[in-house]
């Protein structure tokens, strides 16, 4: 029962997988690639910091951006060094994996052998719920939920995960977070900014970022 079970689930992560990767465009393949990048979302973790560092004191403000790093390392460390060498699940891209021969690969990546858990769900998802749970704003939650979203998307997009790897990395960055946010509030105190300042600076930044790359698929397209 239980092995009929799993062979379902498996079926079910491999048709999903299918019908996310089999919808390509060549515009579809730069956008999410970029978005799919770490260098390019360093400006919207700066204005992260900017909002924090508006709203916290100094002190707590340090200790709050030690702890998304802190949420982010664990995360990953939790998925990349400790799941990942006791699942060995290949990624859908992986030439060793059956069915690399039906996914589209996008600008030959595809990435490590391993890929349960996804550590971009993971640490996308633990960046997520740490600025949900430290500022409880609707419209910032909204925008960070959402380009978590989009992110885990990409991977699935580019062949590099399973739905299943993100749904998996999705819940160790929401435990990660959880741990991390509370241990956060023990040791530094934190109470519950009312009324966050400056929250617009970040989904704005994030916006820009995303229409940069909407115009920088474009021009690909064109040239």
């Amino acid at each position: 029962m239980l092995t009929d079970f799993l062979s379902q689930l498996i079926e079910a992560d491999n048709a999903c997988l299918l019908a996310i990767n089999g919808w390509h465009a060549p515009w579809a393949d730069t956008f999410m690639y970029a978005f799919s990048g770490k260098v390019v979302w360093v400006p919207l973790y700066a204005s992260l910091l900017y909002v924090i560092g508006r709203n916290l004191r100094w002190q707590v403000a340090v200790g709050c951006a030690v702890a998304i790093a802190l949420t982010i390392v664990l995360a990953d460390q939790i998925g990349a060094s400790l799941i990942r060498p006791i699942a060995e699940r290949l990624r859908p891209s992986n030439l060793d994996n059956p069915i690399s021969e039906m996914v589209h690969i996008v600008n030959g990546y595809r990435s490590g052998r391993y890929g349960f858990p996804s550590c971009h769900a993971a640490n996308t998802f633990g960046l997520a719920f740490f600025v949900f749970y430290l500022f409880r704003n609707r419209l910032l939650s909204t925008f960070i939920f959402g380009w978590a979203v989009v992110t885990c998307y990409s991977r699935a997009y580019l062949g590099v995960h399973y739905p299943g790897d993100l749904l998996a990395g999705t819940i160790v960055g929401l435990i990660g977070a959880w741990l991390i946010y509370r241990l956060f509030v023990k040791v530094s105190g934190y109470k519950r900014v009312e009324h966050v300042t400056h929250v617009y600076a970040p989904i704005w930044v994030g916006l820009l970022t995303i229409a940069g790359m909407l115009v920088y698929a474009g021009i690909r397209i064109l040239l």
